[in-house]
């Protein structure tokens, strides 16, 4: 058996388009849109990233910044609010979902407190950082291999 050499991205996006949101509010509309901007899977139990979007995001429009640990406090409290288990609101997980989140620019921190980026809306990060900043230089990428391709006979 041959080693076939494991490829690592230097970014990624998934983004996927659902109905209108017609209807839907709080926190099933802040699933939509994690499931939208691809950091939900469908079919995901494990969503405990909507929970800290939805967090940040209320703290965002009072211009508030929290600590890991205040994100966490606030997610386990949402999570009991809505009767949902509480399973994936450790620390670690906490920290990683906020990663997830900082990795394509909807969360920043600032001195061990994050925030939305800027306190921005999500359409402003959405136009600015993802679709002009990452989503256009993975495009650019995108074109560089094709052509490439197109270059070889």
């Amino acid at each position: 058996m041959s080693t076939i050499s494991k490829d690592t991205p230097l970014a990624e996006i998934t983004l996927r388009r659902y109905e209108k949101p017609r209807g839907i509010t709080g926190r099933e509309l802040v699933r939509k849109i994690c499931l939208s901007l691809g950091v939900l899977q469908p079919g995901d139990s494990r969503d405990v990233i909507v929970d800290v979007l939805d967090v940040m995001l209320t703290e965002s429009k009072k211009k508030n910044m929290l600590s890991s640990e205040e994100i966490e406090q606030k997610v386990i409290e949402s999570r009991k609010k809505h009767h949902l288990s509480l399973n994936g609101t450790t620390s670690p997980n906490i920290r990683r979902q906020v990663r997830r989140l900082r990795d394509i620019f909807i969360v920043e921190k600032i001195k061990n407190q994050y925030r939305i980026t800027e306190f921005s809306s999500l359409k402003d990060i959405l136009e600015e950082k993802i679709l002009k900043y990452y989503l256009a230089s993975i495009s650019e990428r995108v074109y560089e291999y094709c052509d490439v391709i197109d270059a070889q006979e």
